[in-house]
């Protein structure tokens, strides 16, 4: 069972594909409304842990608790779990032939009775948010890397989820479409009162939206801490890896 004031509870999991083990032992909880990044060097399993926590990895060994309810995949009250979930892949992986409007809508649609008209509202609410109001009748193809981010958080949110999933949000945006993202996903934590989970390796990302860090070690397989950012590269306990990584560019984030 988890802590009442826990979005997310993950005990004991381990991770691998066949014999090859990628994460051994994973404990950690996010609180509500907490933004938490999982970061760490290319290979650890930042992203494998991800689709662990949504429901496309199952866990070899280990629990997750969303609230109080344990999430196993493959089930039906998983399956009600995920609807609460909101996630945004690397790519935007919005559908190409699809406007920005029908892309938005298409959760809608599946997931709820909401007339033509009510979605059609929703779905400029949920583009305004991410301010690409007057834009929805535009192709993903029509839009910059920014754009297009922002439309799959708007797909995102369509459903006003609980908890927010991002993976690498910021990869391959310049610094300053990357910083109008950090601030757009503060905002919609704000916004929706949701937690937020966010995949990343991008500093500038880490110091501006995460409460809390979670560093996965691709050579022990193990987190080797957890906490503030800003903390962690003050302790002078904390593991030399952790502060190297944080260390880069550190000048940048005082």
């Amino acid at each position: 069972m988890s802590n009442e004031q826990d979005a997310i509870s993950v005990k004991n999991l381990t991770m691998a594909y066949g014999d090859y083990t990628v994460m051994n032992s994973l404990n950690f909880s996010v609180s509500k409304r907490e933004i938490k990044v999982i970061m760490g060097g290319s290979g650890c399993g930042k992203s494998t842990l991800l689709k662990h926590l949504i429901g496309l990895e199952q866990a070899d060994v280990g629990e997750i608790f969303y609230g109080e309810e344990r999430f196993e995949p493959g089930t039906p009250e998983a399956e009600r779990i995920r609807r609460r979930f909101g996630v945004s892949f690397q790519g935007g992986a919005l559908w190409s032939s699809m406007t920005l409007e029908e892309n938005v809508a298409l959760p809608l649609e599946q997931y709820t009775d909401l007339s033509a008209s009510e979605i059609r509202d929703v779905v400029d609410f949920k583009l305004s948010l991410v301010g690409l109001a007057g834009f929805g009748h535009r192709l993903p193809s029509e839009l910059s890397g920014g754009m297009q981010k922002r439309a799959g958080l708007a797909r995102a949110i369509a459903l006003d989820p609980h908890i927010l999933f991002f993976d690498e949000p910021s990869a391959g945006l310049d610094p300053l479409s990357s910083r109008r993202l950090d601030d757009l996903i503060l905002e919609l934590r704000d916004a929706l009162g949701a937690t937020v989970i966010v995949v990343t390796h991008e500093l500038a990302s880490i110091f501006a939206i995460a409460d809390s860090a979670l560093f996965l070690d691709v050579e022990t397989k193990t987190a080797l801490c957890d906490g503030k950012p800003h903390d962690l590269i003050d302790d002078p306990k904390i593991d030399p890896k952790v502060r190297r990584f944080l260390s880069r560019g550190a000048s940048d984030n005082d």
